[in-house]
């Protein structure tokens, strides 16, 4: 028999409603990433060399802030604890969802809202 202290491998299927909600309604995620807490905004679900991907702005690392904003890369099957929060983000003016990166695997990402009267 033989223990395991590991938990269950994530499944990415499992996340992409989760992450897909999160782009469309423009809210934030809870994740683990290599064992580092975040708060993310998601702006784009990809597919890239058979894995799935999520890029996004990384609101708060471990609870700080961090000093510059820049759109980071995250696979999806390495993220743990993914929660969607009623955070709001606003739409990063660093995001490119023109990059060949994205081309022609994108799932889902960002779209500017209409003004609201």
């Amino acid at each position: 028999m033989k223990l395991s202290l590991e938990a269950d491998p994530p499944n990415p299927q499992a996340m992409i409603p989760t992450v897909l909600e999160a782009i469309v309604r423009l809210r934030c995620l809870s994740i683990t990433y290599n064992r580092t807490r975040m708060i993310l905004a998601p702006h784009i679900l990809y597919g890239r060399n058979g894995g799935l991907y999520v890029d996004g702005v990384v609101i708060s690392r471990e609870g700080m802030i961090p000093r510059e904003e820049k759109v980071g890369s995250f696979k999806l099957d390495g993220l743990k604890d993914l929660t969607l929060l009623e955070r709001e983000f606003s739409i990063s003016a660093l995001f490119d969802p023109s990059l060949e990166k994205y081309q022609p695997e994108t799932l889902m990402k960002v779209e500017p809202q209409a003004p609201q009267d």
